[in-house]
């Protein structure tokens, strides 16, 4: 009988215990492991870009608002002529802005073709948040913008307006590779959760064709993110980016078990064996659910700014052209 009673105790103890860590963990009770944040961003704009996502995502902030954050420093200086404010015109004198958000759930919002907003990523975010749609485009992207409380102003700067008034003694158009190391930014982050999500933006090529509009504000051409596989994220000619549509294929590399470093390269191959990429530069820069990242370009000269452990460095990416 005293065996069969602690055996009978034995049952209902482990029952209760059970039962217990049933009830904690449907309660959040459970400590979770957390991730080591990293993130990940194209050009020497990545630096500052880093630095403000990181500290939203050092404070256990998400990857999505640590991305817009990020975006946006950039966004906001003058001094980079290929993003948001003071950003290089298109030919007739306008600055439009392209931007596109994607969060670890499949979320994705995007405006093309934006005037008078310093910041586009800002409201690509408010079309994933408060819309069923993905994508506004020119003057309705403005108008709900203006709707949202966004600030209507001129992202002219002095120095841009002068650089486009010396272009056009000649109106020679020609894309250049690198040009004072600044293109389209594009940032990926890992939170504490081990989610990821990614930001790009831009103010496109400088004195492109009025209307145009390249691969930064197109899910799956200049950003993609899968939660369970993995993000990637371009710079460059945004042409040769929308015809292979790189980031979806580098996601899809990673799904297929390459690295994040082999699938921006097979993204990059693709182009040289599809396109012709002639004095053209394109850049892929990806990180899988574990932090791991990768980087490659078509022309020598890209770099990208990597921050994890508390560090922020920059990184010469490898390249089909040496």
């Amino acid at each position: 009988m005293a065996k069969s009673k602690s055996r009978r105790d034995f049952i209902k103890s482990t029952a209760l215990l059970a039962s217990a860590s049933i009830l904690s963990t449907e309660a959040g009770c459970q400590d979770p492991q957390l991730t080591q944040p990293v993130v990940i961003s194209t050009w020497n704009h990545g630096i500052p870009a880093n630095a403000a996502a990181w500290e939203t995502l050092s404070k256990g902030g998400s990857a999505i608002d640590a991305v817009e954050a990020g975006v946006k420093v950039v966004e906001a200086d003058p001094e980079s002529m290929s993003v948001g404010y003071g950003g290089l015109p298109d030919r007739d004198g306008n600055v439009t802005l392209d931007a596109c958000i994607m969060d670890h759930t499949g979320n994705a919002g995007a405006v093309c073709f934006l005037q008078h907003i310093m910041h586009p990523i800002a409201v690509a975010r408010k079309v994933m948040d408060d819309t069923p749609h993905v994508m506004l485009a020119g003057e309705g992207a403005l108008r709900f913008a203006l709707d949202k409380g966004f600030a209507k102003q001129n992202l002219l700067t002095d120095k841009a307006k002068q650089a486009w008034k010396d272009w056009q003694k000649t109106s020679n158009y020609k894309p250049l590779i690198n040009a004072e190391n600044h293109d389209t930014i594009g940032l990926l982050a890992l939170d504490t959760k081990g989610n990821l999500s990614g930001a790009c933006t831009t103010s496109g090529l400088a004195y492109k064709m009025h209307g145009r509009v390249g691969d930064s504000p197109i899910i799956g051409a200049g950003l993609y993110v899968d939660n369970e596989v993995g993000g990637a994220t371009a710079t460059g000619m945004g042409e040769l980016m929308m015809k292979t549509l790189g980031s979806f294929l580098v996601v899809e590399l990673m799904r297929q078990g390459a690295s994040p470093q082999e699938a921006c390269k097979e993204a990059v191959m693709r182009i040289v064996r599809k396109l012709d990429y002639k004095d053209l530069q394109v850049g892929y820069l990806a990180m899988d659910p574990k932090g791991n990242h990768g980087a490659y370009s078509l022309q020598k000269g890209f770099n990208y700014a990597l921050m994890k452990q508390g560090e922020n460095q920059m990184y010469d990416a490898e390249s089909y052209i040496l």
